[in-house]
């Protein structure tokens, strides 16, 4: 006689909600118009598969069949592994069960940084004293940089990636991103205080970075599964050599799919001339991805790109696009407006986060072209724009070295895990099948929102009215702007052409959108 528990008795949908509690429904992504999609959506990191939540998920999946398949999407409607045979062999046991796999609609490759030695055994000029000499392991190291070299050369990532792919059948976003474990991180620091180090071991992200992009990009090309979204945080130029080498038909293939694109440059040396190469090449993806919804293309804070926007982008249009962005660009006013008018139909989202004005452009002229003409636009991102002539005045002006790239664990976008703590999960079929071979990631927060504001001085307070101010006296209301917000013309704005505050840029950005400063939730 088969005992029914009164858990059994519920619904699937009430089972759905109490999970929930447990472990946030992956589906409930931010929507494509709002302000928060092209940073969290886009960049945002998978978690750890060791939380606990993970594993009440997965002990719940091992009660009977039904809850199995109840608890199954939790697990792997977004998963994600690395390049290591760990990761790969993990990957491909997903892609055997046909059950499971159909559940993914979000996949993360994370690609570490390529090892390169003198070609014999890794050695390090370690100098100095002290435990400074017990920090590596050069097995672990020698082991880490042979089973790299193993994968590249037997192209087995690329097997497993195609059969994996293949085997998503539901997949919608793919997504590559760098990771570090502590002793890599370890490494990298060690080698920037130590250069002579670098002639007998060094860590590189660009071959490493155009290996991921191309294994990643063949497997999208030998599959016919929906995806149609595509974000890496931490792209090398170099990377898309890969596509550039194909015939036009195959990035035709791929730019076809693109309803979403959110790109993030961190090579700073030559950006301007990689980039500049690269210009037919964005040229051939752009104007063929007529199904474009959002794009964002940014590069790094503290080395903006000096090109032209239309060099990047060639006047295109999209009849879709209902969010863009770009960062870390120098740039004339007139080709931000020139951009947005083109888009003024749709276009709901506008983010110009790290722009730089050049000589001859100021802001209040760009901003009161967009109240006036964006009649769609929900929200704008200003955060750290300014003037050209101030950042060179800051960085070359006063002799400062414009410092290198974040090193690991302390950009935004960087992913760090430890090999012993992996994003793949149990190592046995009965674990993986229970737990989820794979990790999910937890349900996306309004990052953007929620932390508006920057670091500095004016990042801990509020401008407000002097006391004695003739405009606000001390028996008036705060705001009687009516829901009009107070400025009507961009004169008003306080734009004095070489600094933009923190406060007033928020300011803005409410402004262009005719939101009350006072008045607005954010």
């Amino acid at each position: 006689m088969t005992t029914t528990t009164p858990i059994q008795g519920l619904s699937n949908e009430l089972l759905r909600l109490i999970l929930d509690q447990i472990e946030p429904d992956p589906d409930k992504t931010v929507p494509i118009d709002r302000r928060q999609f092209l940073s969290v959506e886009s960049f945002d990191r998978p978690l750890p598969s060791s939380r606990g939540s993970i594993k009440d998920v997965g002990r719940f999946r091992c009660t009977c069949r039904r809850f199995a398949d109840i608890g199954a999407p939790l697990l792997y409607t977004r998963v994600a592994a690395r390049f290591s045979k760990r990761g790969l062999r993990k990957l491909e046991e997903l892609a055997g069960w046909p059950h499971l796999a159909r559940h993914v609609k979000k996949f993360s490759y994370m690609v570490p940084y390529f090892y390169r030695n003198d070609g014999g055994e890794i050695r390090l000029l370690l100098q100095g004293s002290g435990d400074a000499r017990l920090t590596f392991d050069l097995s672990s190291l020698r082991r880490k940089a042979e089973e790299q070299q193993q994968i590249v050369e037997s192209e087995e990532d690329v097997r497993v990636l195609k059969k994996a792919i293949a085997s998503f059948t539901s997949l919608q976003f793919v997504q590559l991103l760098r990771v570090t474990d502590e002793e890599d991180s370890a490494l990298l620091s060690y080698i920037g205080q130590h250069e002579d180090s670098r002639q007998f071991l060094d860590l590189e992200w660009a071959p490493a970075c155009w290996h991921g992009s191309r294994t990643i990009g063949t497997a999208l090309l030998h599959s016919n599964v929906p995806w149609s979204r595509f974000s890496s945080p931490m792209l090398s130029p170099q990377s898309a050599e890969f596509l550039a080498s194909h015939p036009p038909r195959s990035i035709s293939t791929l730019a076809a799919r693109l309803t979403c694109l959110t790109l993030h440059f961190d090579d700073g040396t030559d950006l301007d001339q990689k980039m500049s190469e690269l210009s037919g090449l964005f040229r051939t993806v752009f104007m063929t991805a007529e199904n474009m919804q959002a794009v964002h293309v940014g590069f790094p804070s503290h080395r903006p790109l000096n090109l032209r926007l239309e060099d990047v982008f060639h006047n295109v249009k999209w009849e879709k696009l209902v969010a863009f962005g770009v960062q870390g660009w120098k740039l004339d006013g007139q080709e931000i407006i020139d951009l947005a008018l083109r888009h003024r139909d749709r276009l709901k989202g506008l983010r110009l986060r790290d722009v730089l004005l050049k000589d001859g452009s100021m802001w209040k002229d760009v901003l009161g072209t967009l109240r006036d003409s964006m009649y769609r636009l929900d929200w704008v991102s200003l955060r750290r724009i300014g003037y050209a002539q101030h950042f060179d005045d800051l960085w070359l002006g006063a002799g400062a070295e414009v410092p290198d790239d974040p090193p690991p664990g302390e950009s935004d976008s960087e992913t760090s895990t430890s090999e012993h703590d992996p994003i793949v999960g149990p190592s046995t079929i009965h674990q993986a099948a229970a737990t989820g071979s794979l990790s999910s990631e937890d349900p996306l927060s309004d990052s953007e929102e929620s932390s508006d504001d920057e670091n500095g001085p004016e990042a801990d307070g509020m401008e407000f009215p002097p006391l004695e101010s003739p405009d606000t006296p001390a028996s008036a209301p705060w705001c009687n702007c009516s829901g009009r917000g107070h400025l009507d013309s961009a004169e008003d704005l306080g734009d004095d052409g070489y600094t933009v505050s923190n406060t007033k840029r928020k300011a803005w950005e409410k402004w262009v959108t005719r939101r009350c400063p006072e008045h607005s939730e954010s």
